[in-house]
């Protein structure tokens, strides 16, 4: 079919949150970029690759592919660890243009109507709104502690869709009661050493509310007051990193706002995700002048609990021992954005009795926020490679940075039968300063 020359130079694309071009010309097609990427080594296909994409994506923009459900179905098909940004000599910034592609999928309304509609309804109608996430978790709890078991006497589970049988597996268990901060500000332990943020999210307090308490509890060892707003909203990065840009940028706003208001001198994030989005506000709110000046302020004070903890240990009372085999899994949006790689390995090191050893790769281990949810065949599938690099390192604990990869990792832990413990880093610090006060001085 002959292509018309109207159609080679129309852009599809278009508006603020285009592609681009400068970015999408950075890259030199050199193929460093396919090796780290976990889809291209699922499926050898170089239409999965970044550069594969970004190929996709050009051709898109000068309307020489339409933008139809094969175009979107490689897109969506990117877990957006952003791996191949850390490995690209060119410095493409691939998370920019995946997003940016994504918020054109969304407005052109290209892909399947069902996921793209309850995808855009879920994130929109929960994760910006506590009373929701709230509902939304007591449902869980009430499914889980009684519906389950009567669904799994019953056979019903075993009859499911397999999409819907992983779907339910990967769920995670609320057995505590969520994190709920009783005041806005605690004080801190000892001699006061400043005054600092907590930023809490809106799923970490209902799947992990121990970390969060480990988290505060650290800070304030260390030295620190820690502010907590109740103001604070989730930081838009499911939003983002599916193109629904303009309700992110208002939850962006709203936390700008909250945490400027308050003077701290830093803002602390547990959740690599997380800090990844918050770093990044400038780029989201770029289009204002006003805007991208204090979201420039904001994303400055931003810093993983990790990174503001490694910079502090000999603040923090005496570690005590823990003797176990640990390894750690690198968050891809601590490690591949933020480029946070050394400072999780340095509080894994300093606690005594720990055996450290590393995983075979750095590559993402398939949650990728709500990836295993909309792509639960991909995300089993690199989740499978990366539990084979986890027996191979034969740990006892399993440590990582971000709530999303350890809901992906108990999962495979959990299906393999592996003895292994699966935390966040700031619970192993907080078990081992539990050790240390255990011990007579």
């Amino acid at each position: 079919m002959a292509v018309s020359h109207e159609q080679t130079t129309r852009s599809p694309f278009s508006g603020p949150d285009a592609p681009l071009e400068a970015d999408l010309a950075r890259c030199v097609h050199c193929g460093l970029c396919l090796s780290p990427c976990p889809t291209y080594l699922a499926t050898g296909l170089e239409a999965e690759s970044p550069r594969g994409r970004i190929y996709l994506i050009r051709a898109a923009e000068a309307g020489r592919v339409p933008l139809d459900a094969a175009f979107a179905g490689h897109m969506e098909l990117c877990l957006q660890c952003r791996n191949c940004e850390a490995v690209c000599p060119s410095g493409v910034p691939f998370g920019r243009i995946m997003e940016r592609t994504r918020a054109q999928l969304l407005q052109h309304r290209t892909g399947p109507f069902l996921p793209r509609a309850l995808r855009v309804a879920a994130t929109r109608a929960l994760f910006p709104h506590p009373r929701a996430l709230a509902a939304a978790a007591a449902g869980l709890r009430f499914y889980q502690r009684r519906l389950r078991p009567v669904l799994q006497r019953r056979g019903v589970l075993a009859r499911l869709p397999r999409r819907l049988q992983l779907l339910e597996t990967m769920a995670p268990t609320l057995t505590e009661r969520p994190f709920e901060p009783e005041r806005q500000i605690y004080r801190a332990y000892g001699t006061r050493r400043g005054v600092v943020g907590m930023f809490y999210g809106c799923v970490m307090p209902y799947m992990y509310p121990e970390t969060e308490k480990a988290t505060l509890e650290l800070l304030r060892r260390a030295g620190y007051d820690v502010v907590v707003p109740s103001s604070q909203r989730c930081c838009g990065a499911i939003l983002v990193h599916g193109g629904d840009r303009e309700p992110a940028r208002a939850l962006a706003r709203r936390n700008i706002e909250t945490f400027l208001a308050t003077n701290v001198e830093a803002v602390i994030v547990n959740a690599a995700g997380c800090g990844s989005t918050l770093k990044e506000y400038e780029e989201l709110l770029g289009a204002d002048p006003a805007d991208r000046e204090r979201a420039a302020r904001f994303s400055a004070l931003v810093k993983d609990v990790t990174e503001f903890l490694a910079e502090r240990l000999a603040d923090l009372p005496a570690l005590g021992p823990v003797h176990a085999r640990v390894t750690y899994q690198d968050s891809c949006h601590l490690a591949h954005a933020q480029r946070i790689k050394e400072a999780p390995r340095k509080l894994i090191r300093a606690i005594p009795g720990v055996e450290f050893v590393e995983l075979a790769s750095d590559r993402c281990c398939g949650s990728a926020g709500i990836y295993n949810v909309l792509q639960p065949e991909m995300s089993r599938t690199v989740l499978a490679s990366k539990m084979d690099e986890v027996a191979e390192a034969r740990p006892e604990i399993l440590v990582t940075a971000n709530p999303g990869c350890m809901l992906q990792l108990e999962t495979g832990v959990r299906e393999r039968g592996l003895p292994i413990r699966v935390l966040h880093v700031v619970d192993l610090l907080a078990l081992s300063l539990r050790a240390g006060e255990a011990q007579p001085l």
